[in-house]
């Protein structure tokens, strides 16, 4: 479910996102419950899981979500995993506790360092001090599954800068890191700035051993969880090939091997919130993408996917220690080199 409401654009940031449409806020939110209705009448599904991303969902008043939580009431499994993302700079402790109330038993804010240089630089509206209390606050209201996101990679990066960062991360009470490192997209401020980037593959492993050592277990190439229990079961649904809805401008779903795009523009979604562009997506699509998907995680790929000759190259990689199979799943030793490992095998 996609709120694309921000208080400000981080120099980064290509999802979509507006700093200027707040007068349509309200309705965006009824048009959001339309689509949503529509969509849960045609599918009847089974919700497993929810997540509210952005922009910034902490934007939105509780109030405005609270119809929706009534709408998917239905339909949730008991014990669903309901996230929202957050930003420290406007999930105060009203908005936080009113959330948890109608359901959200799972929070992500958007942290990204605790350097307050690092943070301007980024184009972030928060400072580190803010960070930590919002995350304190969560878990004083009762959040017992509470995700940071980190950004590393950024110039003036260094390994001991990002341990800091990391240091008062895992001394906060969450059980969950998403540490990405920086990517340069088209349409950002920071696009076609090489400058504002450091390319260090040796970084991201002693930053991922270093989380190892931390208790932070990885089990995707962005992502690590205190325990097995700790892991976004959203993220790992994408990963699993599971369909989802997706509710809001520019949100993508996927069902019954179609993958529909809504319309990015405020505007027109709420106009139109259930006008979609659909792609088919053939049996070579899916058997890629599973396999793609898969090697960047802890669920791999069945070897049934697999013909012959790409039967035989994975076996090459089995030899030279960058796969393994086990119980008829391929999974890979190292999530960096996911991708290209993936591509061999397939092309």
């Amino acid at each position: 479910m996609h709120i694309p409401f921000c208080d400000s654009k981080c120099f980064y940031c290509a999802f979509n996102s507006y700093t200027t449409m707040f007068h349509l806020k309200e309705n965006y939110m009824k048009a959001l419950y339309l689509e949503l209705k529509t969509s849960l009448e045609k599918y009847q599904p089974t919700i497993e899981t929810l997540f509210i991303g952005g922009g910034t969902p902490s934007t939105i008043l509780a109030k405005h979500f609270a119809p929706i939580f009534d709408l998917i009431q239905p339909y949730l499994l008991e014990n669903a995993e309901i996230t929202t993302e957050a930003n420290p700079n406007s999930a105060t402790l009203q908005w936080q506790k009113e959330m948890y109330d109608l359901g959200v038993n799972r929070i992500s804010f958007g942290v990204q360092s605790f350097d307050d240089d690092k943070l301007k630089f980024l184009g972030r509206a928060h400072n580190g001090q803010k960070a930590i209390q919002a995350v304190n606050i969560a878990y004083k209201i009762g959040f017992k599954n509470i995700n940071c996101d980190l950004i590393y990679g950024v110039a003036n990066d260094t390994l001991k800068s990002v341990k800091k960062d990391i240091d008062i991360m895992t001394s906060l009470p969450i059980n969950h890191i998403s540490a990405y490192s920086l990517t340069l997209e088209e349409g950002t401020k920071f696009f076609d700035q090489k400058r504002v980037k450091i390319d260090d593959e040796e970084l991201s492993v002693q930053l991922f051993e270093y989380l190892e050592t931390k208790g932070f277990k990885q089990y995707e190439i962005s992502n690590f969880a205190l325990s097995n229990e700790a892991r976004s079961q959203h993220n790992l649904g994408y990963w699993k090939y599971k369909e989802y809805l997706g509710i809001g401008a520019g949100a993508v779903g996927c069902i019954n091997n179609k993958r529909y795009y809504a319309t990015s523009e405020i505007d027109q979604f709420i106009s139109a919130p259930n006008t979609y562009e659909i792609e088919n997506l053939s049996e070579e699509d899916i058997k890629t993408e599973r396999i793609l998907l898969g090697l960047r995680s802890v669920v791999g790929f069945e070897k049934s996917l697999l013909n012959e000759d790409e039967f035989e190259r994975a076996k090459e990689l089995i030899e030279n220690g960058q796969l393994v199979l086990k119980n008829e799943q391929f999974f890979a030793l190292n999530y960096l080199l996911a991708d290209e490992i993936a591509l061999y095998v397939i092309n």
